[in-house]
């Protein structure tokens, strides 16, 4: 019975600890990119910085150089740097 009862405890500790801020950083994560609009600068997982130039359904056109657009799978967004100066 004890070992169940440590086994038990251990669980919760690994869920406190890696599963549910994990879970946390997720969720804010998708409310960012969710938020993103035309004008935004972005970094992308393959470290590509660019601004947004139109957001379609799945993807968003980044914007990497004065002729160069790229369109991007949402996912694929790392992080917003800086949101568009309204």
């Amino acid at each position: 019975m004890g070992f169940l009862l440590v086994m038990g405890l251990m669980f919760a500790a690994m869920w406190f600890l890696l599963i549910a801020p994990q879970r946390k950083k997720q969720k804010e994560l998708q409310q960012m990119i969710t938020e993103l609009k035309s004008g935004d600068e972005i970094l992308t997982v393959g470290g590509i910085y660019g601004v947004i130039t139109n957001v379609k359904d799945d993807r968003f056109v980044v914007k990497v150089s004065e002729s160069t657009k790229l369109e991007i799978n949402k996912s694929h967004v790392q992080s917003l740097v800086s949101k568009k100066s309204d």
